[in-house]
């Protein structure tokens, strides 16, 4: 497809932003994916593409999170395994959808899944006793988040996040980086399976890779010394953003 000025100048800035975003509280496809929508993409072009520019950020994000001993290596590797073969069959189903279909999957999904985390149940800030998870559990939630993350993305990391709060009884920071820790391996089995494709935009998620990791490293940094306090609102923020570039997208293809 042909890429303008204007294109770059739609999806650079909202994947830094998302970057920053889904480092701290997850949930950054919720900005960055309609902002390849809104560009112009067909549905296939802008996941394979999204999927691409968002693996370097996470995968920077997680490397903060681990020197920050804010990783749970017990539950996350487990999780991050079940992940690479359900993000892989995620996007092989995408991938079989007719493009219609799939953009219209894509609107409807992104409102739906940003108003369950907003109606979410607070996660704890503070860490009690944290509960021993058995690697087969930690697999499965893996796999399927994974699966999700091949087919929709958005609020993968979010999801993560709650639940390795809930089930291992994490702190918000904690579960956070373990969250992407899988988030990375499902972005990545994705990513290749888009790519394989021919759905990936490479000139495009180049130097979306290039925001997205700033916008992690800023994230990650700000979430590791601020904690909860910091990360909670952004989850509220998320919301906002994404409502507004779902009404973005949703009056351009009216227009159209």
């Amino acid at each position: 497809m042909e890429l303008t000025l204007s294109t770059y100048l739609i999806v650079l800035p909202l994947v830094g932003l998302a970057g920053f975003v889904d480092a701290a509280a997850g949930g950054g496809g919720l900005i960055s994916l309609p902002a390849y929508l809104a560009a112009g993409l067909p549905a296939h072009l802008a996941a394979g593409t999204n999927k691409m520019g968002a693996i370097f950020g996470t995968a920077l994000a997680t490397w903060k999170y681990h020197r920050a001993g804010c990783l749970d290596v017990r539950a996350g590797v487990p999780a991050a395994l079940g992940a690479l073969p359900g993000a892989a069959l995620g996007a092989r189903l995408l991938l079989l959808v007719p493009e219609n279909a799939a953009r219209v999957a894509l609107l409807i999904a992104v409102p739906i899944v940003a108003g369950i985390t907003a109606l979410r149940r607070e996660a704890p800030e503070s860490e009690g006793p944290q509960r021993c998870v058995h690697p087969a559990l930690s697999l499965l939630l893996g796999f399927l988040l994974g699966m999700y993350d091949g087919f929709f993305g958005p609020g993968t990391g979010t999801f993560l996040m709650l639940a390795f709060a809930a089930v291992c009884g994490m702190r918000l920071v904690r579960a956070s980086g373990t969250a992407k820790l899988v988030n990375l391996a499902s972005n990545a089995a994705a990513m290749a399976a888009f790519f394989v494709d021919s759905s990936v935009v490479v000139p495009l998620a180049l130097p979306a890779a290039l925001c997205s990791m700033a916008g992690n490293y800023l994230g990650s940094r700000l979430a590791v010394r601020r904690g909860a306090r910091f990360i909670r609102p952004l989850v509220y923020v998320v919301l906002a953003l994404l409502l507004g570039t779902t009404a973005l997208e949703l009056f351009l293809g009216t227009s159209s």
